[in-house]
């Protein structure tokens, strides 16, 4: 018989909520309690059946509690994780972990020595868009892959919460940065050999409200991952290029896959435009191409928690490791070193 676990939140706002949720259709998983500095969550979750501590020192001094999910502002999650942990609770920690590598290296040191299970929230490990171009990869589908672009992009600039204010580890490097970044080393294999980077301040002068870095791989295949948040007008979610095909992947799995059938035919008919004649950027003909439907993909982001679960009882392995994490921050850090200093980063 499976044991049952028992999750307390620290921190129920909008992301704490939607575990609370996600959590009430997961077997042998459930939210005994939560904690919020606000007396207004505090009083959302009783009006939810939850029960409210007073403090986190009294969540941590319940029993019944197996695992400790820290879902506050971001410069708040290493004293909350590390407490945690030397209290003998097993940790999920909200992304990002930290607000640098020294706090993340901290943080796993601490979980090394207490023996305790800490692991961070990569829940977009878990977009069905991200898996499907993963898919396209693995699958060769557009022949030898030299390039892809990651990008996501809005209109309203960074919220107006904490997550606009440095002190709390806000900007887009951090908020959505953490996602695009860990979703492309979890597909491309390999070291990276340069980072270059720009960052935008267009509605915040405090922190980055977008960001553009362009990865080269040692293989040679270079990654564009862009956050943008002055965007009227939306750029793909994922652009693939191929040396036989090109992707296009967009939120909701929707896009398509051209391919080419025939290279030999390379006799393309001239197009006019307003200066002239071109015949390299003259489209195929229809019996050069064919296009593709995208891999049918599915998941179910309530794996997440029955893989910490399995660890916890000695069944698996966790599937987001510390040493991912933590090539992530470091990663983020070299993009704000390039960004802020205007040249190229060697990197690892």
């Amino acid at each position: 018989m499976n044991k049952e676990y028992k999750l307390a939140i620290v921190g129920l706002g909008g992301m704490g909520n939607w575990h609370r949720e996600t959590i009430e259709r997961i077997e042998n998983l459930s939210v005994c309690g939560s904690f919020d500095i606000k007396e207004s969550r505090q009083e959302f979750a009783r009006s939810h059946g939850l029960r409210t501590y007073g403090s986190l020192d009294e969540v941590l001094a319940d029993p019944e509690v197996d695992i400790v999910l820290c879902s506050t502002p971001n410069d708040c999650h290493h004293d909350i994780v590390v407490k945690a942990l030397r209290a003998g609770k097993n940790v999920v920690c909200e992304k990002p972990a930290a607000v640098c590598v020294a706090e993340l290296e901290d943080m796993i040191r601490v979980a090394n020595e207490t023996g305790k299970l800490f692991v961070v929230h990569q829940n977009r490990r878990w977009d069905e868009d991200y898996l499907t171009v993963r898919k396209i990869i693995e699958n060769k589908s557009l022949g030898e892959v030299f390039r892809i672009e990651s990008r996501v992009h809005g209109s309203r600039g960074i919220p107006g919460d904490w997550r606009q204010e440095k002190e709390h580890g806000g900007g887009m490097i951090l908020d959505w940065g953490v996602h695009l970044l860990d979703q492309m080393l979890m597909m491309l294999p390999g070291k990276i050999r340069k980072v270059y980077a720009t960052v935008s301040h267009v509605t915040n002068e405090v922190v980055d409200d977008g960001f553009t870095a362009e990865l080269t791989f040692d293989s040679g295949i270079v990654a564009l991952v862009e956050v943008g948040t002055s965007n009227f007008i939306n750029l793909p979610r994922w652009y693939v290029l191929g040396r036989d095909g090109t992707a296009v992947v967009e939120w909701g799995c929707k896009g398509r896959m051209v391919c080419v059938t025939d290279w030999s035919a390379k006799d393309a008919v001239p197009i006019r435009t307003a200066a002239g004649l071109t015949k390299t950027m003259a489209p195929r003909t229809d019996d050069t191409i064919r296009e593709l439907p995208l891999p049918e993909v599915h998941s179910d982001i309530r794996d997440f928690y029955r893989n910490v679960m399995d660890t916890i009882s000695g069944k698996a392995e966790i599937k987001v490791k510390h040493c991912e994490v933590l090539r992530v921050f470091k990663l983020m850090e070299a993009i704000a070193a390039s960004a802020e200093n205007g040249v190229c980063v060697n990197f690892e």
